[in-house]
């Protein structure tokens, strides 16, 4: 027998959420008003988040959400009455409320108009025969006023103005229907159905199917203020362990677990860092040569007979396992059999074609018991695998038929709930591997996502995207604006997954696809997962030379490049889940005052001081590079400075991708490894790249498990005094067990057309440091 779960712990989910506030029961936090038509109930969240609800009059409607699992604050709301208009105000926003038709105005406490809800409309619509609405929700915005958002979409926008989708959750497509403002605002619209987004001439518009139109309103005065409130709102982002940060090797597929072994110590051989290996599907036995027994979470005695011992000496070689699994199982499973008596199937197919396999209700909490059941019995517990590989997450729909959307689920038609689908299934693995082990972080790798979703751990990956340039270049707009929604990890496959068009002409050995292969891992080495995959042509480093060869010291530079960074991104990990910080920052968000950035999708800071601009075209010599004003930045590679607010061309032999680092930014250098935590930091390189003043909080903890929520870590803090060019070197806070008593840090100081780059500096000062406050004077 296994624990069940409630429904209410299923969608709060890991205790590292967002922490509920409390209602404090005070009428003033709330008003609601009857007009002609609707019923209106405008209630504050906290001082800048306030949730609308709309239903039809006399149809009165409650909802538990499957996203939102905060409960207002105690929040002190003014109320004013003037002639047919209330207005409610906050120690953040003003709301103004006409009682006459139930339009909503949105103010910050200048008085400058944020948002304007225009209309709601409620058209009687048929639900798998049951009564339902198709709710529209219109709002007003400036005219020129950019927004972004609103998913994962591969047409190369950032600024969703003047676009429309049909927001269906489908392979390389992920949606959710949020927006945020360069105003400082933005509004989650709380449905999970097939809707529609569009942004025309004076109307931006929300429709969906349902029986209330409920959205939250967030101002936060910046996108960061703006994140913080959606992970409020849906949950925190948990801390992933750290050799979630190094390199993740995979192939569509290994076919036994000899070839996956020999492609770890081949790495290992070759001394280039790798900390994780990736089981692809098809590892289970297949039944009479078909798919009938597709995902039975059992290892085929054949190619795998022995799978605790080859994830044992996964262990033993310093690296980890990640396994596939899949929301949809073949006939022949015990899974599916289990589920069907249930009726806790979805009848439509899925993938593969003509196997029968069909998805289970991941909207029946029962169902994720169930599910989990046997992943934990058959892999998890049977041979102690560290991460999930969740493919097929929207998931695949073969053979379409439009009534398959009416087909019921534990909440509704498929059509209703179907974008949420991969929360709920991310959300049921996430919270039992929880509950069952502390000894593991969740580390889910997953193809779609929807707000909420970065509360389990999860990493949402692109899809099987094509291997082109054209394809490359839409990455980089597509993750930032998925990141905007408040969910910071995203990866892609590094190469681009069919790469079919490059077989003629030799596949890995092929120039014009190592090419590609080689700008494109170094645009994933500045993602927060770094993972080679892909069909056609493998893709381990070895297939594409020897060292000496361009190609292969290429990828063996940017590999090690994300390797001694790793106190860099570790830190910023802790700050995007401690601060509700960002991996992968659009411009944007730092430089919102500079107007040039409000369009640029092509370049981006990686945590909070490195800017990249990958190269997306072949055969250039130089790239384009926009460095935004208000800032002096420093060439990463060869130390030159330049002034903000200018376009440089930066020379880009194909080893080299641009980045441009802050001024004012304390960078920690980590060691050279083979594996992340293969050596202590107790030898740190600090480079202090002058020209503003800055700061750097350096966070350490076991690398793993939850001690952490606890308070097991450490932080120190950097502070550079520009115009004193002194370094403050703060007080360790905080304790965990193995923790470092001394250290050294050696500081250098960049200077202008120096090349620092991968190259070890020399230092200025090494200071040996045992936890007290020092002050370097440089």
């Amino acid at each position: 027998m296994i624990k069940r779960l409630s429904i209410s712990t299923v969608l709060a989910a890991l205790a590292i959420c967002a922490m509920p506030g409390r209602s404090n029961g005070q009428q003033n936090q709330s008003l609601k008003v009857k007009t002609g038509n609707m019923d209106v109930a405008v209630q504050f969240y906290s001082p800048g988040i306030v949730r609308v609800f709309k239903t039809p009059s006399n149809h009165p409607y409650s909802k538990a959400s499957l996203v939102v699992i905060k409960t207002p604050e105690a929040t002190r709301v003014v109320k004013q009455q003037n002639g047919n208009e209330t207005t409610l105000r906050s120690a953040s926003l003003k709301v103004t409320v006409n009682r006459l038709n139930g339009r909503i105005n949105f103010y910050d406490l200048k008085g400058r108009i944020l948002l304007k809800d225009s209309a709601t409309t409620f058209t009687p619509q048929d639900d798998a025969g049951k009564p339902s609405y198709n709710v529209k929700g219109s709002f007003v915005l400036d005219k020129a006023e950019p927004i972004y958002g609103v998913g994962q979409i591969m047409d190369n926008k950032f600024n969703r103005r003047g676009a429309s989708y049909q927001m269906k959750n489908e392979n390389t497509f992920t949606y959710a229907p949020y927006f945020m403002s360069i105003k400082g605002y933005g509004v989650y619209w709380d449905n999970y159905s097939i809707s529609n987004f569009s942004d025309q001439p004076g109307e931006l518009a929300f429709k969906s199917l349902g029986h209330c139109a409920d959205y939250y309103f967030m101002y936060g005065g910046n996108a960061d203020g703006v994140i913080k409130d959606i992970r409020s709102l849906s949950g925190k982002a948990p801390m992933l362990p750290l050799w979630a940060y190094g390199f993740f090797q995979s192939k569509e597929r290994y076919k036994n677990q000899e070839e996956s072994l020999n492609v770890l110590k081949k790495y290992r051989e070759l001394k280039v860092p790798i900390d994780v290996i990736i089981q692809d599907w098809r590892y289970w036995p297949e039944y009479k040569g078909t798919d009938s027994a597709w995902n039975s979470q059992l290892f085929d005695p054949e190619r795998f007979p022995q799978p605790q011992k080859w994830v044992d000496e996964i262990h033993k070689l310093n690296a980890k396992s990640m396994i596939v699994t899949w929301p949809g199982f073949g006939p022949k499973t015990d899974q599916r059999k289990e589920l069907d008596s249930k009726n806790m199937i979805i009848n439509f197919d899925t993938w593969p074609p003509n196997s029968g396999a069909r998805p289970y209700d991941v909207y029946n909490p029962a169902a994720l018991d169930i599910y989990w059941k046997y992943l934990n019995k058959r892999i998890f517990s049977y041979i102690g695998n560290d991460g999930w590989w969740l493919d097929s997450t929207e998931p695949d729909h073969i053979n379409v038929k439009e009534t398959d959307f009416d087909l019921p689920t534990h909440l509704g038609s498929y059509r209703s709930v179907k974008n949420a689908f991969s929360l709920m299934h991310n959300g049921g693995i996430a919270t039992h591997q929880k509950a069952f082990s502390k000894n593991k972080r969740v580390v889910l790798l997953t193809r779609s996502g929807f707000v909420g979703q970065q509360r389990y751990g999860s990493n949402t990956w692109s899809g099987d995207v094509p291997s082109s340039w054209e394809m490359l270049q839409k990455q980089i707009p597509a993750a930032l604006s998925y990141t905007l929604m408040g969910i910071p990890n995203w990866n892609s496959d590094i190469g681009g997954f069919f790469a079919g068009s490059w077989i003629d002409g030799g596949g890995a050995k092929n120039p014009g696809f190592q090419e590609l292969y080689l700008r494109w891992m170094q645009f994933g080495a500045f993602c927060p997962m770094m993972r080679s995959h892909g069909t056609d042509v493998p893709r381990e480093i070895f297939n594409f030379g020897k060292p000496g060869d361009w190609c292969f010291d290429g990828q063996e530079k940017m590999i090690n490049l994300r390797y001694r960074l790793l106190p860099y991104n570790y830190s910023t990990s802790w700050d995007v889940s401690r601060n509700d910080g960002t991996f992968m920052r659009p411009l944007i968000m730092d430089f919102a005052a500079d107007t040039k950035t409000q369009e640029i999708g092509s370049e981006y800071l990686f945590g909070r001081s490195l800017l990249v601009s990958p190269v997306t075209r072949p055969d250039v010599k130089t790239w384009p590079v926009y460095l935004p004003a208000g800032t002096t930045w420093w060439d990463f590679w060869t130390g030159e400075k330049h002034a903000g607010g200018q376009t440089v061309s930066k020379d880009v032999p194909k080893d080299i991708v641009p980045i441009y680092v802050k001024a004012g930014t304390v960078l920690p250098w980590g060691p050279s490894v083979q594996y992340s935590s293969e050596k202590k930091w107790d030898d740190l390189e600090l480079r202090v790249y002058p020209g503003a003043n800055g700061s750097f909080t350096l966070y350490e903890d076991e690398k793993d498990n939850y001690n952490y929520e606890k308070g097991m870590y450490s932080t120190i803090e950097f502070k550079w005094n520009d115009a004193k060019k002194q370094l403050t070197i703060g007080s360790r806070k905080g304790s965990f067990p193995g923790i470092l008593s001394k250290r050294k840090f050696n500081i250098c100081v960049v200077k202008s057309g120096t090349n620092n780059g991968m190259e070890a500096n020399a230092p200025v000062k090494t200071i040996n440091y045992i936890g007290g406050e020092t002050v370097v004077k440089l």
